[in-house]
């Protein structure tokens, strides 16, 4: 039965990922998915750090020259290959290289800071047994965490998958936890490689405007991220949410975010002073509402104001506008 499954190729894009590789590793050895039906492609984009050496180890392990013989209830390691991406300094242009060097007729795709569980393959795989489906996005989950950032984002779900499958241009699915059919690469073209976001938006929409291919949500197919936990590193997300959105504007038309005015924000800050603040403090008081609760006016109003800097100071390149073929 097994060798019914298809072949995947599952393509992770690295830049100094020292950090994370080590879990990565262990989480991808760990998969259900027969390991004979299964090939990890790490392709390392220019790191300046220890990936390089890391990948060369994890790749030694999986394929070493004379395999000892397998212990009993132990498993076959799954193939792991160590490509690079040193022309191009951009996530989409190392997953190319990573979709060129593929052999699985599925291409699937996470990310280095992502923390896939057991059966994630598994279920992300089984949508594909309708063969009108192209494309699969799996759930994305946060990762627990301690500072207020982290817990803001993880009550609001703000990696949830559900928010760009419900997109009002058009679905698609984040390439922290996605799955694509091979051929709908020949037929569309690769992702563009000097986008710096927003690619993953692009490539399901033209596979969904130029071929027949469906998208479908996988729930329980679920990769765990790490929440941002600092000011800075929130803003930088939030920006590059707004960055994405000019970009497909310029590409698609979708409609613009509606930027925060001053008075606006200062309408809604006195309001949250005022009036919310006090309610919610006096539920804090009796275990009816959180720090979360007590201060998510101005965390919203930041994001807001992070996504509209990162909206209006975007521009499109012509060079980002290039689509790479096989």
């Amino acid at each position: 039965m097994e060798t019914t499954l298809p072949k995947v190729s599952v393509i992770v894009p690295i830049y100094n990922g020292e950090a994370d590789l080590p879990d990565l590793i262990s989480c991808l050895q760990a998969q259900t998915y027969p390991t004979d039906r299964v090939e990890y492609l790490l392709v390392d984009n220019g790191s300046s750090d220890r990936t390089p050496s890391i990948l060369q180890s994890a790749c030694q392990e999986a394929t070493p020259p004379q395999p000892p013989p397998l212990a009993r209830g132990e498993k076959d390691k799954a193939v792991i290959r160590h490509l690079t991406e040193n022309k191009i300094q951009s996530s989409y242009a190392a997953r190319n290289t990573g979709i060129r060097a593929a052999t699985g007729e599925i291409i699937a795709f996470t990310d280095v800071d992502c923390r896939p569980e057991p059966n994630w393959l598994e279920n992300l795989m089984q949508p594909f047994t309708d063969l009108s489906v192209g494309i699969v996005a799996g759930e994305v989950e946060g990762l627990p965490g301690k500072t207020l950032l982290e817990k803001y984002a993880d009550s609001y779900n703000v990696l949830s998958q559900k928010y760009t499958l419900e997109h009002p241009f058009c679905p698609y699915g984040q390439t922290a936890n996605l799955a694509i059919r091979r051929e709908f690469f020949q037929q569309v073209g690769l992702f563009r490689p000097y986008m710096t976001t927003g690619g993953d938006a692009d490539i399901c929409w033209r596979i969904q405007r130029e071929t027949s291919g469906k998208i479908s949500f996988a729930p329980t197919a679920i990769v765990k991220h790490r929440h941002r936990s600092t000011v800075q590193e929130f803003q930088k997300q939030w920006r590059r949410y707004g960055r994405s959105n000019r970009y497909l504007h310029e590409l698609y038309g979708v409609a613009l975010m509606t930027e925060l005015k001053a008075t606006e924000t200062f309408y809604r800050l006195v309001r949250w002073l005022l009036k919310e603040l006090p309610v919610t403090s006096v539920k804090a008081t009796i275990g009816k509402a959180t720090v979360v609760d007590l201060l998510n006016t101005p965390i919203s109003l930041l994001n807001a104001q992070a996504r509209s800097t990162g909206q209006r100071d975007a521009k499109l390149s012509e060079e980002a506008k290039i689509i790479e073929r096989f």
